[in-house]
């Protein structure tokens, strides 16, 4: 790990180390398809006037990484398309992961 290495990336490595890509693969997935079925819970609840998923647990679970899901869910059920505060949220969420992916990928191939 190289000197310039942020500290919580430094902290992280020996767990990083133990998790092969299929193991990432399937948490990503499993978080994905949390995320998705949660907007599915949420639209059905919502429709018949049940009690609610709160709007932190769905961006929770984006924040976790399941951003992918949450869209998904947003268009396959088409659930908080119209909430602002909500959409804003998700979009920043998303524009956050992106940027980490993309520096984190740069830091890793580049060192």
């Amino acid at each position: 790990m190289s000197p310039e290495a942020p500290a919580a990336l430094t902290a992280l490595t020996p767990w990083i180390a133990l998790i092969g890509p299929a193991e990432l693969f399937a948490g990503f997935a499993a978080i994905n398809t949390v995320t998705f079925a949660m907007f599915g819970i949420d639209k059905a609840r919502a429709a018949n006037g049940q009690w609610r998923v709160q709007e932190s647990t769905l961006l929770g679970l984006a924040l976790l990484g399941g951003s992918i899901g949450a869209w998904a869910g947003r268009r396959a059920f088409r659930h908080k398309t119209r909430k602002q505060p909500f959409g804003r949220r998700l979009v920043t969420i998303s524009a956050v992961q992106v940027l980490a992916v993309a520096g984190l990928a740069g830091w890793w191939l580049g060192g």
